[in-house]
């Protein structure tokens, strides 16, 4: 015990000594372990060593533990990246809802929201009911997706959207592989579902930012959640842009394929498809060959989801690209363009899609385009004219064909209503209806010489003078001596006033110089004056609107020209009709002529063969051509009985098919001017008519009138009777149609029995424009048929008295 009590090892205190020896203590084996139960109590051989148990605890503590043995195995990284995956995917949840939150909290609150209104289509159509063009921001109409060709849903499905009617209005994958290219600065692509894009098109900017992104994804929501996925695909296919400034599949298709989007084929759907990517780089009009490669990417995807079959993708593939010019073209353009403007003129801008019934007739719209193009291309070249324009017309005024320069395509200015150009002797109908209402007679003897009125001398084209010629003849060889005289002799005022009450609404200088076409007008304005003569002497407004409805078919506007206010008198149209007749069968525009008809016309060449027009009409229809250049440039000796009556005759040619030739109006009538005071029935002039004639005042016969003035025969009559009328109701009144209620609706037809045209196009001849003609007219404002005369030496003398003769005292003495 000593021993080890001298043991260099620590020694606790111990406090035993004290403690009776039958005290009750427990040591450390004998404490209560886990289970409740007491210790195993140690032998007494173990209790020798008990004071070795501080010793075998410390050596324990200073032994590791015994390594645990890990679990899993294989799968152990797998479950750790899923438990991890998790994690971060509540996490990322939590941060795409505060994104969600935040951003939503600065957009309005969803029950204002609303889908905005398609910007308003006009769609145009002609009389026939076809489809001429669609104006407006859009470039087409709205299609119900049942009334598209099914390609075009299925093409862009498949390769913009091919989960679409499957997914909640998001593509997850998509939208996270977007959100990861826009955090990396890439560019996203196909991170966007069609409701998205929709969205983005219809409330949103085209900013790539996350604000953006995020109100995107909530705007789909809403939309998938207020509309299905038809009406979704319908609003999209609607409203997209496809370039070229074509937006939504029917402007799309009309612009490249010059066809509805219900009639698109295969491969036309795919290559509309393929536009969405790049509308602009990948446009037909741009670049065929990139467009028809995109095409076939859309084909591949739409075989991959079944859509087509083996064959019809071959089909389509074996197609050749499609071409489109830069900009639409064909001349009904022109036409549509001036439709804009008459329709917004006449209900205001358009708040809703609009249809716009017009009086068109495309037959004669491709014959008009068709004969200006033919003389451009055979002659034009050599003769340096690059432009003309076209204006047809019915008794009516309403326009049948407008043609407003040689190609659509290059330029969109209108010559035949925009552009005013100088008439020339295209004028000169108007001085001398005028003279007829002072007195004139066409066989009136005038003096074709040298005048001078002020400082100015007019010279006829070939710079020739006639002598003594009847006020007819003059007129059919369109001599400008004759007509300077007929001005000053019945007024410049009067020229003028007649001018404006036959249709002419430009300003007119009240001078001399207006015999020769000095004032500038329109074609359109030109021509329906002209049209005046051939009714019968009614007004004829020029008009292109017949009817304009909204969707539900309410009509907005429609027009009644069926009773216009008489501007000439009966007796004065006729003569007008005869003397212009001359012009077409004997006189400058024999280029004119066509077989079967009596047509009725006049040329007009202005200074230094800057302009020529030909306006003419049958009893049908009043048709005014113009060729000449934009920048005013020399022509070389193209007169109006040239290039414009060769182009008048082929389309007016064209144009009278499938009508029977009908008389002009009077020619078969006894529709007489006051009568002439007798003259000398002395067939000709001899030497001692001359010498006779030598003290002023003497007269000498009048020029033979032609055989066919006027013809014969009358023409049928006609009975009032006959006249089919549609029942009379109210309807807005437009011009100088003003005052007049409840009349015939504008279709009105005519008699019964009559040849109407190929398409039974409404328009009307003389005969059909008022019933029966033989009734009494009105007489036209104006004092027509007297009033002041000016003095006798200048051109003829009024009807009260004697024509004048120039006589060689006259010339003698300089007169």
């Amino acid at each position: 015990m000593a021993a080890r009590g001298r043991s260099d090892k620590r020694v606790e205190p111990s406090f035993e000594g004290s403690r009776p020896s039958d005290d009750f203590r427990l040591d450390a084996d004998e404490r209560v372990v886990g289970n409740g139960r007491p210790g195993r109590r140690p032998s007494r051989g173990e209790s020798e060593d008990r004071d070795e148990r501080p010793e075998r605890a410390r050596a324990s503590r200073n032994r590791k533990p015994p390594q645990r043995r890990q679990g899993g195995g294989f799968f152990a990284p797998l479950r750790r990246l899923i438990y991890w995956c998790f994690v971060l995917g509540i996490w990322g949840g939590i941060a795409v809802g505060g994104l969600l939150l935040y951003y939503g909290a600065k957009m309005p609150a969803a029950s204002t929201w609303s889908i905005p209104d398609r910007p308003p289509n006009m769609k145009i159509t002609a009389v026939d009911g076809s489809v001429v063009a669609n104006r407006g921001s859009t470039g087409g109409e709205a299609l119900a997706l049942e009334e598209m060709s099914p390609y075009l849903p299925q093409a862009v499905i498949a390769i913009e959207d091919r989960r679409f009617y499957s997914h909640f209005g998001v593509d997850p994958f998509g939208l996270a592989r977007a959100l990861v290219n826009n955090l990396t600065g890439q560019p996203i692509q196909g991170g966007s579902t069609i409701t998205q894009q929709l969205a983005k098109n219809l409330f949103l900017s085209p900013d790539r930012t996350f604000e953006r992104k995020i109100q995107e994804v909530l705007l789909s929501f809403w939309l998938e959640h207020k509309f299905t996925k038809d009406q979704i695909l319908a609003m999209y296919l609607n409203r997209v842009f496809f370039g070229s400034n074509a937006y939504g599949v029917e402007a799309a298709s009309r612009r490249y394929f010059n066809k509805s989007a219900r009639d698109v084929n295969l491969g036309e759907a795919a290559t509309l498809a393929g536009l969405l990517k790049a509308p602009s780089r990948l446009s037909p009009a741009r670049d065929p060959k990139a467009a028809e490669a995109r095409a076939q990417v859309v084909l591949g995807t739409m075989r991959e989801e079944g859509y087509v079959t083996d064959s019809d993708l071959k089909t389509a593939m074996s197609q050749p690209p499609t071409k489109a010019k830069s900009y639409w073209t064909g001349a009904q353009h022109y036409a549509a363009d001036m439709v804009v403007d008459e329709v917004k003129s006449l209900i205001g801008e358009p708040k809703v899609d609009v249809t716009v019934e017009t009086t068109l007739d495309m037959r004669l719209e491709a014959a008009a385009e068709k004969s200006l193009n033919d003389v451009l291309k055979k002659e034009g070249g050599k003769l340096n004219a690059s432009q003309a324009a076209l204006v047809s017309v019915d008794a009516t005024g309403a326009i049948r064909a407008l043609v407003g320069g040689r190609d659509y395509a290059t330029s969109q200015f209108n010559r035949a209503v925009k552009a005013k150009r100088q008439p020339g002797s295209a004028f000169k109908p108007f001085v001398y209806a005028a003279a007829l209402e002072a007195g004139a007679r066409p066989d009136s003897i005038v003096n074709d010489a040298p005048v001078k009125i002020g400082n100015w001398s007019p010279e006829n084209f070939d710079e020739k003078y006639r002598g003594p010629v009847t006020l007819a003849s003059a007129f059919a060889q369109s001599l400008n001596t004759i007509a300077a005289q007929l001005v000053m002799q019945v007024g410049p005022e009067k020229v003028v006033s007649l001018a404006h009450r036959l249709g002419i609404d430009s300003d007119i200088q009240a001078n001399a110089s207006i015999a020769l076409g000095t004032s500038e007008v329109s074609l359109v304005e030109l021509t329906s004056a002209y049209a005046s003569f051939m009714n019968g002497g009614y007004k004829a407004t020029p008009h292109i609107v017949r009817r304009i409805t909204d969707p539900d078919g309410k009509v907005l506007y429609e027009a009644d020209y069926a009773n216009p206010p008489r501007v000439l008198s009966e007796p004065v149209a006729a003569t007008m009709n005869g003397m212009m007749n001359r012009v077409i069968n004997e006189g400058t525009g024999k280029a004119a002529r066509i077989d079967g008809w009596q047509a009725a016309g006049k040329s007009g060449t202005t200074q230094s063969f800057r302009d020529a027009l030909f306006v003419g009409y049958t009893s049908i229809m009043t048709t005014g051509i113009w060729f000449g250049n934009d920048d005013g440039a020399f022509m070389k000796k193209v007169t109006g009985g040239g290039l414009p009556a060769k182009a008048w005759k082929e389309y007016m040619t064209a144009a009278m098919k499938g009508y029977t030739p009908t008389p002009l109006f009077g020619t078969g009538r006894g529709l007489d001017l006051p009568p002439a005071a007798p003259q000398p029935d002395s067939p000709s002039t001899t030497i001692g008519d001359i010498i006779s004639g030598i003290l002023p005042g003497s007269r000498r016969a009048p020029e033979e009138l032609p055989a066919d003035y006027p013809p014969a025969p009358r023409p049928p009559a006609q009975d009032s009777a006959s006249i089919e009328r549609e029942p009379a109701r109210a309807r807005p009144v437009y011009g100088d149609n003003q005052g007049y209620d409840n009349r015939p609706v504008y279709g009105d037809r005519g008699r019964r029995g009559d040849v109407i045209p190929p398409g039974d196009v409404p328009v009307r001849d003389y005969r059909q424009y008022r019933g029966p003609y033989d009734s009494p007219a009105p007489v036209p404002p104006g004092a027509i048929g007297g009033g002041p005369v000016p003095p006798g030496d200048v051109g003829v003398a009024g009807s009260r008295g004697q024509p004048r003769q120039t006589t060689l005292f006259d010339l003698i003495m300089g007169q």
